[in-house]
């Protein structure tokens, strides 16, 4: 399947909550294969459709264990807090450390439409978090004080304008 090219913060389609997925189809499989694929080659965890131009509430993901495809992802059930660092293929090599909660639990539908929950913690809880995020047209700087947003954000633009 090929590799999609990855889409740039402050593009409008990362900014905006996904549609629902409706169609559960050979489509949105070959859809999810291009998402994994595009997520290993570019050395991530987790790729929310938005990242390739694409405005659905899909998100795939293969960390720490728990392998998934997540249409229209909501989280149910957080608990506990962690700390650590974050990043996201849409921001580059910028990453910043931002609080989430230690465990969350997220209700979502596979890639035949059945609904599923899956509970997760640690790096993979932030990984359902951070990619539920992008469903809903939030990045993970967004999360971050106004100071270290604009700081991740300068960051982020001169290392764009380098390449």
């Amino acid at each position: 399947m090929p590799v999609r090219p990855i889409v740039d913060y402050p593009a409008a389609v990362l900014l905006t909550p996904g549609d629902p997925v409706v169609n559960f189809d050979a489509g949105l499989e070959s859809l999810a294969q291009d998402m994994f694929d595009t997520m290993y080659d570019a050395g991530g965890v987790g790729l929310a459709a938005q990242q390739i131009g694409v405005p659905l509430r899909l998100f795939v993901m293969d960390c720490d264990g728990v392998k998934l495809v997540a249409a229209n992802p909501e989280i149910i059930l957080t608990d506990g807090e962690q700390s650590g660092e974050e990043g996201c293929l849409s921001v580059g090599k910028v990453h910043a450390d931002l609080k989430r909660p230690a465990t969350a639990v997220v209700r979502a539908q596979d890639i035949q439409g059945e609904t599923f929950e899956r509970e997760a913690g640690g790096l993979a809880a932030r990984c359902l978090l951070h990619e539920t995020d992008h469903c809903d047209g939030i990045l993970f700087i967004r999360h971050l004080s106004p100071l270290r947003r604009d700081l991740v954000t300068k960051r982020f633009r001169k290392l764009k304008n380098d390449r």
